[in-house]
């Protein structure tokens, strides 16, 4: 409000100014009658300098006058009237032979005209460099503090929390300005803390799903144990021809093998949360080493609860970059995908191609090529699998969080390769493995 009644002040002040400015420039000479005894002296001497010879043309540039001599200026002398000049009669010997005009009012005319423009030119300037200071005064207590704040908004619509808002004394936004750059720093609080929530949550997933590995690891090794024991109980009851109790011990068996196979799946999802979480916490590691590529055939070769793998050809015999761990992670991962959605026979051939990357034109990379018989991902689908939590329409009905083909790629990348998956005759998932 003070800074209203500031610049209302102003402008009423400017604008007097200029008003007084304006009467002192116009103010005109008091007009006065004619002083006829000075026109008659002037006459007089006129008279006496025609008397003497001198010529009119001189005599009129030397007392600044007209002079008529005969009947054929009567039009001369009329519009001298119209122009309320002076004329007066002209006898030098007594005889009026014609007449001498002053036009003085003409001249009076000029100089106000003059004056007159003169006062507008001044006092347009005069507005004008007020106008122009008025602007500067406004643009610096109200457009300027605008403009930060504009900024400031800007910045914190792009998320950067950490630019202050200057706080200056003459500030007509002082308080909005104050409580903007507090809700600034309140925004930055609860970011940072919403970040601390968030990474805590992560550290309490990633320890559960570590801590469910070891009584689910307890109830896989139980298992097993039950398997072998019931496996020679059915053994010794054959030769005794004992079928109900071959039969229950049978059921025990079977039972034991499906709590086995579903600790075998949640171990599987754990791992992957586990790893997912470690990975936005920043601490997984992968550490690419200059590796074999027989170490890759023997992962595939050393899956046994996967079905029937095929190796159409042998791995060409090279140096890759790779983590001994992430890629037998990965490729349990791809594998694993494969039998749970498809459950057919799975294929898998090795090339060499040449790739381009952001270093060379043709880097050259081991492609690891690994397709089953299934129906396949649709179209619309397949951009989409291996980003993280995404799970196709294939997937209903089977366990699972839809992190195994996000983490293949996270893993390849983090190696210098890639992946990619499509379509051909079942669902391809291509590995990509750079040469030494």
């Amino acid at each position: 409000m003070k800074y209203r009644n500031r610049i209302v002040i102003i402008y009423i002040f400017v604008m007097l100014a200029a008003l007084a400015v304006l009467f002192v420039l116009s103010g005109q000479k008091a007009h006065t009658k004619r002083d006829m005894v000075a026109y008659n002296d002037l006459m007089f001497r006129i008279e006496e300098a025609y008397r003497g010879g001198r010529p009119c043309a001189e005599i009129e540039k030397a007392f600044d006058c007209r002079i008529v001599l005969s009947e054929d200026g009567n039009a001369e002398v009329i519009r001298a009237y119209a122009d309320y000049s002076l004329v007066m009669d002209f006898a030098p010997e007594g005889t009026v032979i014609g007449h001498v005009i002053f036009h003085d009012v003409s001249e009076e005319f000029l100089q106000t005209q003059q004056r007159t423009r003169r006062t507008m030119l001044l006092f347009w300037a005069a507005v004008f460099a007020a106008g122009i200071v008025f602007l500067l005064l406004l643009d610096w207590f109200l457009l300027k503090p605008s403009r930060e704040m504009s900024g400031l908004s800007e910045q914190i619509a792009k998320g950067n929390l950490d630019m202050p808002l200057p706080i200056r004394k003459h500030n007509p936004f002082g308080n909005l300005v104050e409580g903007f750059d507090l809700m600034r720093e309140e925004l930055k609080a609860s970011r940072e803390r919403e970040a601390e929530a968030e990474k805590a949550k992560k550290e309490l997933v990633a320890e559960l799903a570590h801590d469910i590995k070891t009584p689910v690891a307890t109830i896989r090794a139980t298992c097993e144990v039950m398997e072998l024991r019931q496996q020679r109980r059915i053994e010794q009851l054959k030769g005794s021809a004992d079928g109900e109790g071959i039969a229950e011990a049978e059921d025990v068996l079977e039972k034991a093998r499906t709590i086995a196979h579903k600790t075998d799946t949640i171990q599987h999802l754990m791992d992957n949360v586990f790893q997912t979480t470690l990975e936005e916490l920043d601490r997984i590691e992968v550490k690419p080493t200059e590796e074999s590529t027989s170490i890759i055939e023997e992962y595939f070769r050393n899956l046994k609860n996967y079905g029937n793998i095929i190796l159409e050809n042998a791995i060409p015999s090279c140096l890759v970059y790779m983590d001994r761990l992430r890629m037998e992670q990965v490729i349990d991962n791809v594998v694993g995908n494969s039998h749970k959605y498809a459950g057919t026979d799975i294929r898998v051939r090795f090339d060499e191609v040449k790739m381009k990357t952001s270093d060379r034109e043709d880097s050259p990379f081991i492609r690891i090529r690994v397709r089953d018989e299934g129906p396949g991902a649709s179209e619309e689908e397949l951009p989409m699998l291996m980003e993280k939590y995404y799970r196709g329409s294939g997937a209903k009905g089977q366990a699972g969080f839809g992190l195994g083909l996000y983490l293949t790629r996270s893993y390849m990348e983090k190696q210098g390769g890639g992946a990619e998956v499509y379509n051909d005759n079942g669902f391809v998932v291509e590995l990509y493995l750079r040469k030494v």
